[in-house]
């Protein structure tokens, strides 16, 4: 039933088994990423109300992401693929239960937290993008990533309004522990649905070196890695730091949780529209269109900061996002599929991408490191914005030169 009412909606398209349990799990890491990760640097940043402690626990993060993407890449090729998965949502578990063990002392152990969590995300991002490859189609990946969206944007909408909530009704530090625990308890369902999808073996030697110097021979292969990079150069401080721009503005949680429900309910709408209307031929109109409206968007709020204005932004982000990121993820998996034997080394076409995709991040945030340590900060950090918020219109200028035609099936 529930197959025919997903191909009634969005075509005629198969759904399978593992490919709803995945974007069940998906959807459940969204919503624990969306009750905590949103409020982790506010927690981290109310204890140091420092700029620069809060982009070296975000480098760490970026850091180990990519280096635990090479082991986990490795190890998905020797062992079960869902072992790697379900090493990513436990790793995400230990995140959040260390945080409760540490608590108000968070801010003496910020490598740390950035450790556990970037293996986590390592291990978990690893898996999900190679499950992603292996259960959809090329005829089923636009509705796979423009759902998926839909359900990130109803976890976003729920996530920080009642971790705002908590936190906000509760005194001190409390509130805080709550949402980690419900975000622990999230982290568990998601481990044991884990275990009703298929199990995935593989099987060959681990050739990422290979499939790295494989961008020398594939130029469509180098202009995804390189639009991968520019999505990390905008990712990269705009994770933190609009986070506590909005915070410094209203000096509330609830508040927070407003902005991010905004940005939500408006991506809610256009993953949506994004999933139903953004198809193969008008794919790279879309990632422009997108990509400067993203541009444009930094301008909002780089002359005065206001909370008026920063639910501006939320909204237009929330609207532009999708709009990019639909089409280019399709694109991304669509030339990896027709790449050099990519059903033996799919593993290592996803640890490539995510690396550079993490390289961007990391770039951008040394940026800001070294140039919050040799200038103020409300000086800088408008120039900041502005240069490495540009990122995403950089996808199109790659992706609009990807020689393909579309998949046979």
């Amino acid at each position: 039933m529930v197959q025919l009412r997903i191909k009634k909606a969005f075509g005629d398209i198969e759904i399978t088994k593992d490919l709803i349990f995945l974007l069940i799990i998906g959807g459940l890491y969204s919503l624990s990423v969306a009750l905590s990760n949103t409020f982790v640097n506010i927690y981290i940043w109310k204890q140091t109300g420092d700029f620069f402690q809060i982009a070296i626990y975000n480098l760490t993060v970026v850091i180990f992401q990519p280096l635990t993407f090479i082991l986990a890449g490795r190890l998905a090729k020797k062992v079960d693929r869902m072992i790697v998965f379900r090493l990513g949502i436990i790793f995400l578990a230990v995140f959040y239960i260390t945080v409760l063990i540490i608590g108000t002392n968070a801010s003496k152990f910020l490598i740390l937290l950035g450790a556990i969590l970037g293996i986590g995300y390592g291990f978990y991002w690893l898996a999900f993008n190679v499950l992603t490859f292996e259960i959809t189609e090329p005829e089923t990946r636009d509705f796979f990533n423009g759902f998926l969206g839909i359900l990130n944007s109803v976890g976003g909408m729920i996530g920080p309004l009642l971790a705002g909530f908590i936190i906000s009704r509760l005194t001190g530090f409390v509130g805080y522990t709550v949402i980690f625990i419900i975000s622990l308890s999230l982290f568990a369902l998601a481990t044991f649905l884990s275990f009703f999808m298929s199990k995935r073996s593989a099987t060959g030697n681990y050739y990422f070196i290979k499939i790295f110097h494989e961008r020398k021979r594939n130029k469509n292969w180098k202009l995804v890695t390189n639009a991968s990079f520019f999505q990390g150069v905008r990712e990269g401080i705009f994770a933190f730091v609009i986070t506590i721009y909005v915070f410094i503005a209203t000096g509330s949680e609830m508040a927070l949780g407003t902005f991010a429900f905004v940005n939500s309910f408006v991506s809610f709408i256009t993953y949506y529209l994004a999933s139903r209307y953004i198809k193969y031929n008008n794919r790279n109109k879309a990632m422009l269109f997108g990509g400067i409206i993203l541009f444009g968007s930094v301008f909002l709020i780089i002359i005065k900061v206001t909370y008026p204005m920063l639910l501006l932004y939320s909204a237009v982000i929330a609207f532009a996002y999708p709009i990019v990121l639909v089409p280019f993820n399709s694109t991304s998996y669509d030339i990896i599929g027709k790449s050099w034997k990519a059903a033996e080394m799919r593993i290592e076409y996803i640890v490539v991408k995510e690396l550079f995709l993490n390289a961007g991040r990391a770039c951008s945030i040394v940026i800001f490191l070294i140039a919050v340590s040799n200038m103020s900060i409300n000086v800088v950090l408008p120039y900041l914005l502005v240069i490495l918020g540009s990122g995403y219109l950089f996808i199109y200028v790659f992706i609009r030169h990807v020689k393909a035609t579309k998949m046979q099936t």
